[in-house]
């Protein structure tokens, strides 16, 4: 179990809910001999280097937590260094409510998740956006991608974690689907060309 994630988010009311239901001590003892898993290490940059999307979460003055997708071409997703991830925000329906929580609060969660592989990865961190850098956006641009990008977001990681498989549907992209489908078709064209 990755001791900064239970740091973060093993808050005084998650414990008290634990002690209740008696995983407490289970939990502590994981917290406490657990490694920090602070780090983007290469096996997760390889991860995160194929997906086409992931979930940003950030938080409202409210108080509400704000869940919003963000999707690219594989990759767009940029590991910087090992303790922070970065991507070009694009332009898209002009809301700026994750620019507007992060005037107010940098605390912000990634959502990893591959639904082929059954494998989800979870980020805790800080996030900013940055505008005006051409050399940054440069950097994290998609090449061939014709979205107009308006600035940067970049993650600072503070805690990661790997969940079990349990539960995560198999599901395939239309890319994936067609690359399977293709020698069937052309198996397909093939028998009808020799039926003719």
């Amino acid at each position: 179990m990755p001791r900064k994630f239970g740091e973060i988010a093993f808050t005084p009311e998650v414990e008290a809910a634990q002690s209740k239901r008696g995983s407490r001590e289970t939990y502590e003892r994981y917290i406490a001999n657990g490694p920090a898993n602070d780090l983007i290490t290469p096996k997760i940059a390889d991860f995160i280097a194929h997906l086409d999307g992931f979930y940003l979460g950030t938080v409202s003055s409210n108080g509400y937590p704000y869940i919003q997708f963000r999707g690219g071409a594989p990759g767009f997703l940029k590991v910087l260094d090992e303790k922070t991830l970065g991507f070009a925000d694009f332009l898209g329906n002009v809301q700026y409510i994750t620019v507007g929580n992060l005037e107010g609060s940098a605390k912000a969660f990634i959502f990893l998740m591959d639904y082929r592989h059954r494998k989800r990865i979870k980020v805790w961190g800080r996030a900013e956006y940055v505008e005006g850098d051409c050399a940054l956006i440069e950097r994290l641009h998609i090449a061939g991608y014709a979205a107009k990008v308006e600035r940067a977001i970049l993650f600072h990681v503070e805690a990661l974690s790997e969940n079990c498989p349990q539960h995560i549907p198999i599901r395939y992209s239309v890319t994936e689907v067609e690359a399977m489908m293709a020698p069937l078709i052309a198996r397909i064209q093939e028998l009808e060309r020799k039926l003719d």
